[in-house]
């Protein structure tokens, strides 16, 4: 018990522990790289980092568009310039806290019913199938960066292993989530288990047995959703353009990745951009650290490195793409995501 009770109070202390252990094993593993990197990353072109502005601008057009279909679908008609502004927002909020947009889609769907006639079940359909949406598109675009690496002879073992379990991973995450949410029951005893759990967690730390999430109102919650899933889904002809806009949006982060490597002065293979951008994202997803900090550029420059583009290259890409994104996105979506909290119901304040 009383070990027990210790966890409990310095849990918190215990995972920065070891995190910070983590980062300096990974700095000395890696010094050499980090040295080539501070001295690459003044060696930029800055006309060519400026195109990551109307770049990023493009990518976020697309998810306001993906957006607008998704809702049009369930009988919705938002404006464009307020779904641009939502892309923002969560944007900032998945990259300040480490949630793996678990608060995100909470967030979204506060937001979203501050318009009246969309309920917390509609916005969260519509926010788990633009998840979805963006995965799939992962597919057509890993073939198409296979097909990239073959032509300059790029192709190895350990390549079609990533982009194998990276596949597999997709396609079977999409068909369970299909599979769970296409049945009223099945939908209420997978989420009713998972809140149970969450339950349980949250009490564990909490000294208590506290019911943070009401499990029947979050039973109602699920069959909602149930239902908005399969309106959606009685007409799949309509998903098409929402398809399209989140191949796009996947596809403008990758150019935007790839437009620090011009800046570097080096035109790098596509393929090895798009696998390494794939991984570094999905891993990112269960990252205990703000944006995926840290394993999202192990990945990215690990990847490259097997892809045949060097570490010494990759790694002060990764950081100068990161750095300049969070200068482009963030304060944006700040501004606009604390405009919203003061123009909301305190209910609001106290949900996200």
């Amino acid at each position: 018990m009383a070990e027990t009770s210790f966890l409990r109070r310095q849990w918190k202390l215990l995972v920065n522990i070891i995190t910070v252990v983590a980062l300096v094993i990974l700095v000395v593993a890696i010094h050499k790289q980090l040295v080539d990197t501070f001295e690459n990353l003044f060696k930029v072109h800055a006309w060519a980092l400026l195109l990551i502005i109307p770049v990023e601008f493009l990518n976020y057009d697309a998810q306001a568009r993906l957006y607008q279909g998704l809702f049009g679908i369930v009988g919705n008609n938002l404006s464009y310039w307020r779904m641009f502004a939502a892309s923002l927002e969560l944007n900032f909020i998945n990259s300040v806290f480490p949630s793996g947009g678990v608060t995100g889609i909470s967030y979204f769907g506060v937001r979203m019913r501050s318009a009246g006639e969309i309920t917390g079940a509609k916005a969260t359909v519509v926010q788990l199938l633009k998840l979805v949406l963006l995965f799939l598109s992962f597919e057509v675009l890993i073939v198409f960066g296979l097909f990239c690496l073959a032509i300059e002879g790029r192709m190895n073992s350990l390549i079609l292993l990533i982009a194998g379990i990276l596949t597999t991973v997709l396609i079977i995450g999409t068909a369970a989530f299909a599979f769970i949410i296409g049945s009223k029951r099945r939908i209420a005893g997978f989420f009713t288990w998972a809140t149970l759990a969450v339950n349980k967690f949250v009490a564990f730390f909490n000294h208590g047995n506290v019911e943070s999430i009401n499990v029947a109102r979050a039973r109602e919650a699920f069959e909602d959703l149930h239902e908005n899933y399969m309106l959606i889904r009685s007409d799949k002809r309509r998903l098409r353009g929402p398809f399209f806009w989140a191949l796009m949006a996947n596809l403008w982060e990758i150019i935007a990745v790839y437009v620090v490597y011009v800046a570097f002065g080096h035109l790098v293979n596509f393929g090895a951009v798009i696998l390494a951008y794939a991984i570094a994202n999905f891993a990112g997803l269960v990252s205990v650290m703000p944006g995926g900090v840290g394993i999202y550029e192990g990945l990215m420059t690990l990847v490259l490195s097997a892809t045949g583009v060097p570490s010494s290259l990759s790694l002060p890409v990764t950081v100068m793409y990161r750095v300049v994104n969070t200068i482009v996105q963030l304060p944006p979506g700040y501004y606009l995501y604390h405009r919203t909290l003061h123009r909301a119901p305190n209910s609001t304040k106290t949900e996200v």
